[in-house]
């Protein structure tokens, strides 16, 4: 499948401000080629550096230099939550939604990467739409996240079950009938839990995890309630007071990949505690296993918040390095500063994070590139339909004036600066760490 020209159909059917969106996504992607973001004394100073490569191959000086033949950039944004809010947002009539609003000026960047996921963290119950604390979204939520760009869908979420094992299953069921790629959740307790994709000629594979909310009782499993054994059935899930049971299955899972042609692989965790700004000691010790076990990159959710990035050394091989970030924050949400018990703003933050895959001549497929986009949730009312609109903004330091990029007044430029300044000090340095490692690998892949 070509995934760009799929995305270049796809954009065109958002409604407003899009096609300008992707003009000035098309012209961020070539500025961005030659610039990449670095931080300085933890706050937000933006210098130039030359775009780096990230490699975790060995490669001998003696050796002659391989040549790049193919390249895939993979692009994963944070969680979609269907709050009440946002239902009413959308609403046109009483059985009939459109959210294309959302992804408005996303859409551009979504659509020049050639992969783009992101979390589903509601269910498609097919009625009786609602939102916190059981959360159930129209199926045109996905209609709108298809039509930005995307192209895979998270489904093992803490909010999964939340309309039982029918909403579950309907879940899996509209997105197959959709043709998007999930995972996380399935529709067959027989079915693959992985999903192996090739994108511009590499092989890519992806699996998804989400935490069981308690420890497990006669061997049922907990999910924000306790699931029935059908629901049990069906989403892949971890407990972290049995990690060797996860670490067993996960392992054999990623054989399973690696025998189905995965040349580099990655893995989605919902985990850690909501509304933290660092990583706890589970995600840690899971994010280093996972390092020794060989994965590639490490995309967490579900804090709700964004967490550090990190650049992991396994402790069996010094030579392979993972790239983890441990939550990317909320996508689109109304978690709002002004009545979250978490008044900082980190909730309407998000990251925006493409992870570029490299082939080269002698076969070897390495993590070649990693830029980070900050993101942050804009809520204001139409005057003319007397509505509200909640917005992804893309905080592209080089679209320049933002107030006229993304129609911004004063107080939403102030928020979105704000806005980004966290995220920055936030991930900066884990940002800055790979970015550092990545010229390095880059120049021996040359030589």
């Amino acid at each position: 499948m070509n995934h760009c020209s799929t995305k270049a159909g796809r954009i065109a059917r958002i409604v407003g401000g899009a096609v300008i969106a992707a003009v000035m996504a098309m012209s961020f992607f070539v500025t961005y080629k030659h610039r990449a973001m670095a931080i300085s004394d933890g706050e937000n100073s933006v210098m130039d550096i030359s775009k780096t490569d990230i490699s975790q191959s060995d490669t001998s000086s003696d050796a002659p230099a391989a040549n790049e033949v193919a390249k895939a950039r993979i692009s994963v944004t944070g969680d979609v939550i269907g709050h009440d809010a946002i239902l009413e947002a959308a609403k046109v009539s009483k059985d009939k939604y459109n959210f294309d609003f959302i992804y408005k000026h996303l859409a551009g960047y979504v659509s020049v990467s050639d992969y783009a996921v992101t979390n589903l963290e509601t269910t498609l119950g097919g009625s009786d739409y609602r939102g916190y604390p059981t959360f159930n979204s129209p199926d045109s939520l996905v209609d709108s996240i298809i039509g930005a760009g995307f192209d895979m869908l998270l489904t093992a979420n803490n909010h999964a079950n939340d309309t039982g094992y029918k909403g579950m299953l309907r879940t899996a069921q509209v997105l197959k009938s959709k043709n998007v790629d999930f995972i996380g959740t399935v529709e067959d307790e027989s079915d693959t839990r992985y999903l192996v994709r090739e994108i511009n000629g590499i092989k890519l594979g992806m699996i998804c995890y989400t935490y069981e909310g308690r420890a497990r009782k006669n061997g049922q499993k907990y999910l924000n309630g306790i699931m029935n054994n059908r629901s049990a059935a069906i989403i892949n899930t971890f407990n972290v007071r049995n990690l060797d049971e996860f670490y067993t299955e996960l392992g054999g899972r990623i054989e399973a990949m690696k025998a189905d042609g995965a040349e580099a692989i990655v893995v989605f965790m919902h985990w850690g505690v909501e509304y933290e700004l660092a990583p706890n000691g589970n995600q840690k010790k899971i994010a280093q296993k996972l390092c020794d076990m060989g994965v590639d990159v490490i995309v967490g959710g579900h804090p709700h918040v964004v967490q550090p990035m990190e650049l992991l050394t396994a402790k069996t091989d010094s030579s392979h390095k993972t790239v983890c970030i441990y939550s990317i924050g909320n996508s689109i949400s109304n978690q709002r500063k002004n009545f979250m018990k978490i008044k900082t703003g980190h909730t309407e933050d998000g990251v925006f994070i493409s992870f570029t895959f490299s082939k080269y001549s002698d076969g070897k497929v390495i993590l070649s590139d990693v830029d980070v986009i900050p993101t942050w949730v804009n809520l204001y009312r139409n005057s003319q339909t007397k509505k509200n609109v909640f917005e992804i903004i893309p905080l592209d330091q080089s679209v320049g004036d933002w107030g006229k990029a993304f129609s911004l007044d004063d107080a939403g430029i102030k928020d979105a600066e704000a806005s980004y300044k966290r995220t920055m000090k936030i991930i900066g340095n884990g940002l800055k760490d790979s970015q550092d490692y990545c010229r390095g690998s880059a120049d021996a892949m040359k030589k």
